[in-house]
């Protein structure tokens, strides 16, 4: 795909595409001093988000679970912004392992996180009863509760200093519609996006803020093999499938990322901002005939 992404000549031109990568609407050194935590920071979404945060001055700790893949993004990020970069290894379903994850930071960058950025998550497509309890263990404890173990660790040491923070967590828009496929996914994004609302109300008083970011189609970056399977079936021109008549590019949400973190955004709390160009809230005048899940993905009867 070309990075406009449109739908194809001779029909509606639908949305523009954005401003080139490394520009920003955010003054430059908005981030500067600042440390910017962004858990799933190794790849996909979470290495867009911040290498954005990067460009605008904060220094970076990226957190996932694959050492190899925090290496490169680590010096991708270094050369892109030119700040420093730490990167800490860690399962977030392991409260003690956050923990240290956070003592981990203030070693190497000297400072606690000022901004964090909830980006972790698991997903993979699957009939709910063909879901087993591993598979749904899985993904709800480190979508949902990993948010909550690195989120509480966050505030409750912003508390006890008595300074301000930020907290940005990544959902997914069928935490208002539900989403057929992954019942485990939309349930743990359901709860994030409820803990999202609850907390903004909760630590507000002590200057801490708490919003939530939707991505849409996002193609460009890393995915799970089943969801890049279920994009390919349904066909390669994916941008005619959304009412901008394009799919989104990474920076868009790392431009949207940045501006909930910012000064520019400190009345905004408890909010989630969404960035699909309009594709969650799209309805077809005809009703579409129904296909089970289980066709869609594939999959022979039950039993």
């Amino acid at each position: 795909m070309t990075d406009d992404m449109r739908a194809g000549p001779g029909g509606p031109p639908g949305l523009p595409g954005p401003p080139p990568l490394g520009a920003s609407a955010l003054p430059g050194g908005t981030f500067a001093g600042q440390v910017v935590m962004v858990t799933g920071g190794g790849s996909g979404l979470g290495r867009a988000i911040a290498a954005e945060f990067g460009r605008l001055g904060a220094d970076l700790a990226i957190v996932g679970r694959n050492a190899g893949r925090l290496a490169a993004a680590r010096a991708e990020l270094a050369a892109a912004g030119g700040t420093r970069v730490a990167e800490l290894v860690c399962d977030v379903r392991d409260a003690e392992r956050v923990s240290a994850v956070y003592d981990g930071c203030e070693a190497v960058l000297g400072a606690r996180p000022d901004v964090l950025v909830n980006c972790a998550a698991a997903n993979f497509p699957v009939p709910a009863e063909d879901l087993s309890p591993n598979g749904w263990r899985a993904v709800v404890d480190i979508t949902l509760t990993g948010t909550w173990f690195t989120t509480r660790e966050f505030a409750r040491r912003h508390l006890a200093a008595g300074t301000p923070g930020s907290v940005v967590n990544v959902g997914a828009s069928y935490a208002w519609t539900g989403g057929p496929g992954y019942a485990h996914s939309a349930a743990a994004k359901a709860g994030v996006k409820n803990l999202t609302e609850t907390l903004a109300v909760e630590w507000g008083p002590y200057g801490i803020q708490v919003n939530g970011l939707v991505p849409g189609l996002m193609p460009h970056t890393d995915m799970t093999d089943g969801i890049r399977a279920n994009l390919e079936r349904a066909g390669a021109s994916l941008g005619d499938r959304q009412p901008a008549l394009r799919v989104g590019l990474p920076r868009e949400l790392g431009w949207a990322a940045t501006f909930l973190a910012s000064p520019y955004a400190r009345f905004v709390s408890g909010h989630t901002l969404v960035v699909d160009g309009a594709n969650w809230q799209r309805r077809a005048l005809v009703n579409e005939p129904v296909v089970p899940v289980r066709e869609q993905l594939g999959r022979g009867p039950f039993g």
